[in-house]
């Protein structure tokens, strides 16, 4: 995992717009340490996942700066900086001709594409995080048929695959029954508390999709952030219904 001394994620006065449409992100100041769990709450169209890819180094501001595991975005190869990045998004193809721990050997490549003669390094990693979230005894199940539950936890333990610094999930329990959720959130907390220096940032739509892990929350509405803090901001019905 790659260390900085300073902020993970370090965003000052950000803003983004898009020439000749709207104006999504206004003046957003957020800063994510190493070992906090960040939720990010709020409507649709509140800019959430526009944040996401800001923090991902996705995508540049167009006003303002951002730092990323110490690294100003503008002065960097982002690809540099997307190695040392863990991302969990369920719209991203799951190629079905592959099995469990074949697509999670995928996260060192950040591709979809089967790692051809992966590394001992590389398998014991993929044996090692199917453990992590509950899949080890699924490692040759075919993606095609495993439960959209099962699926989620493979997600993440591809994020997982570079050792990530800054790991980013977007409504990462989207569409899961409960049982299939209750994994997938234990699974994330199992990573967190497995990796006491790991960063992370979820966007979610409500409070029940949110991991134990969770340690600081972030409301925005229309673009701007509302109310930042601990998580017992999660407590305060006012925040919550402003």
């Amino acid at each position: 995992m790659t260390t900085t001394d300073g902020p993970v994620v370090s965003l000052r006065l950000v803003d983004v717009w898009f020439a000749g449409g709207p104006h999504v992100l206004h003046e957003i100041s957020l800063t994510v340490r190493a070992g906090e769990h960040w939720a990010l709450l709020g409507p649709n169209g509140a800019g959430k996942s526009t944040l996401l890819a800001i923090a991902g180094a996705q995508r540049f501001p167009s006003a303002g700066t951002v730092e990323v595991l110490g690294r100003r975005l503008g002065t960097v190869d982002l690809r540099e900086l997307r190695a040392h990045i863990g991302s969990v998004d369920v719209r991203l193809r799951m190629p079905a001709e592959l099995s469990v721990a074949e697509y999670v050997a995928t996260g060192v490549t950040q591709t979809v594409q089967p790692v051809q003669a992966p590394s001992l390094h590389d398998r014991e990693r993929v044996d090692e995080l199917l453990r992590l979230v509950g899949l080890d005894r699924l490692s040759g199940r075919s993606i095609a048929v495993c439960s959209q539950g099962e699926r989620s936890r493979a997600r993440l333990a591809r994020a997982l695959m570079p050792d990530p610094a800054l790991l980013l999930l977007d409504e990462p329990a989207a569409g899961l029954d409960l049982p299939g959720r209750a994994d997938l959130l234990e699974a994330i907390d199992n990573a967190a508390r497995s990796v006491p220096a790991l960063a992370s940032l979820t966007v979610a739509h409500h409070l029940e999709e949110l991991s134990p892990s969770t340690s600081h929350v972030a409301l925005l509405r229309d673009g701007r952030l509302v109310a930042v803090g601990g998580v017992t901001l999660l407590h305060d019905e006012a925040a919550l219904s402003d």
